[in-house]
């Protein structure tokens, strides 16, 4: 099973447009997961037109029309891999310690927010990935999004792709 991982796309405000490269990786993947800060709905409706199967959070800068259509915390078993999904995870300093909390029953947490790129195991197993954002770099070099692989519930693969400045 094969999953995109974004984050942060901010559109339309700060990201016009998905680039291209992540429209491929959509159209190949199983599973599409978006943890959150979408801005505006259309590209929820795009994404959940064209994805084989969506996975999806509200963000801190969603409005209402997101919030009534997305929760705040989700979650799916992905081929045995049990997944979680929220935006927001706090600091850095602790944040495998207060995921390793908050979600017990967790093999993969996917979370977003900062726009910074983030893989770490807690010492519970728990892995934490944060794709950063295609569309957003912030203080990034490049614009970021991320693919696994998950097969015989393990997760494998897991590729930071990077995409120079983009409009």
């Amino acid at each position: 099973m094969r999953l995109l991982l974004i984050s942060d796309t901010h559109i339309p405000g700060r990201g016009r447009r998905i680039p291209e490269p992540l429209w491929r990786e959509v159209d190949a993947v199983d599973v599409v997961v978006h943890a959150g800060d979408w801005v505006g709905v259309d590209l929820l409706d795009e994404l959940a037109a064209r994805a084989r199967r969506l996975i999806g959070v509200v963000g801190n800068n969603d409005g209402a029309a997101l919030r009534a259509r997305l929760p705040e915390v989700a979650t799916a078993e992905l081929d045995g891999v049990r997944l979680a999904v929220v935006h927001e995870t706090g600091a850095a300093a602790g944040r495998e310690r207060r995921c390793a909390a908050r979600f017990p029953d967790t093999d993969v947490l996917v979370f977003g927010h900062s726009h910074i790129p983030w893989d770490s195991v807690a010492s519970s197993g728990l892995r934490l990935l944060n794709p950063g954002s295609p569309t957003d770099r912030r203080r990034q070099p490049t614009h970021t999004w991320m693919t696994a692989l998950i097969d015989a519930g393990e997760l494998h693969d897991v590729v930071l792709h990077h995409l120079e400045r983009t409009s």
